[in-house]
């Protein structure tokens, strides 16, 4: 499957301050996302990225808040059972890279919403984690199937 940077967009789901000390691999995830929104931006793909519940778990975290166009903050699992979702997506764009935390509850929730609404979403899985390795594995064979 080809990417291409003018139908694309990097979407971090949840990649919060509070939540960091807890998942595994965290720093590891966050600098290959980081990495990743930095080579984003220099093809002019853009960088959004959502909060959950932020009042309680923090903004995004800082090596990724610069390279974030627009913050989506949302209370369901998935991002794209919120109202607005789908409208505050970056237009024209149909592939939504996909990378975050909880893989097995608001990563998987906000592919499946994605895939839903005929976007094609592609999770790439050296920036995803979750608070036990378990759940991450778990997380990730759903999102594969």
């Amino acid at each position: 499957m080809l990417l291409h940077a003018a139908d694309s967009t990097l979407l971090i789901v949840d990649m919060q301050e509070r939540l960091q000390p807890a998942i595994t691999h965290g720093t590891e995830t966050a600098d290959t996302a980081a990495k990743l929104a930095q080579g984003a931006r220099l093809l002019d793909v853009p960088v959004v990225a959502t909060e959950h519940a932020s009042d309680a778990l923090g903004r995004t975290i800082e090596p990724l808040r610069a390279s974030v166009q627009s913050v989506f903050q949302k209370r369901h699992f998935s991002a794209a059972r919120e109202p607005g979702f789908q409208a505050w997506l970056p237009p024209a764009r149909h592939t939504v890279l996909v990378v975050g935390w909880e893989a097995h509850v608001c990563v998987l929730q906000t592919i499946v919403g994605l895939l839903e609404l005929n976007y094609r979403a592609v999770l790439v899985s050296d920036a995803v984690g979750s608070r036990r390795a378990a759940d991450q594995h778990a997380g990730m064979r759903r999102i594969r199937a």
